[in-house]
């Protein structure tokens, strides 16, 4: 299969590549941007070897992707669809996950919310997914608003003694409502 990722107006996403290390590994220490996402900055060793265990061959378009501002031709985060597992760890068919990750300087612009919408007409128009979901920290007022824009509903609430996670589902027919 030929795989043609989405562009969007003002982002092009591709396979990480070396010279995305820096960029990545600033985003991953950086307090703010983990708030949400693992709850606490990743020291440099921990986010290298996540980073490198993601450098390998893609065989399928379900990955997240290096995230590139075209204006300024610059690494700002890590888009995309993959797989969405069970509770036992095993993949759902006709299902992934989304995640939308793009370094702190570039929030407010609306490159999430423009991510989102090229990487769900993606699973749905060219991998014919069922459904899309999501999980949110309930304190991600941001992420609430862009997921809930791309037309995801509520699912479920996941209480946590450290973290709470709202849980947003898209399924596929809602998104061809949606287009009409």
């Amino acid at each position: 299969m030929i795989i043609h990722l989405p562009e969007t107006k003002r982002l092009y996403f591709r396979q990480h590549q070396p010279e995305d290390l820096d960029a990545y590994c600033a985003m991953e220490a950086d307090e703010d941007f983990r708030r949400y996402v693992g709850g606490r900055p990743r020291p440099r060793d921990e986010a290298e070897k996540r980073f490198m265990n993601g450098l390998g061959p893609v065989s399928d378009g379900l990955h997240m992707r290096a995230a590139v501002y075209k204006p300024e031709e610059k690494y700002i985060g890590r888009c995309g669809i993959y797989p969405h597992f069970n509770r036992e760890g095993v993949p759902v068919p006709g299902e992934a996950a989304l995640g939308l990750y793009l370094d702190k300087a570039y929030w407010g612009r609306g490159l999430a919310t423009e991510a989102g919408l090229a990487f769900v007409a993606y699973g749905f128009e060219q991998y014919n997914l069922n459904r899309i979901v999501t999980a949110i920290d309930t304190r991600n007022e941001a992420s609430v608003t862009v997921i809930e824009k791309l037309g995801f509903k509520l699912d479920r609430k996941e209480l946590g003694d450290l973290r709470s996670f709202y849980h947003y589902v898209l399924e596929r027919e809602s998104y061809f409502k949606e287009k009409m």
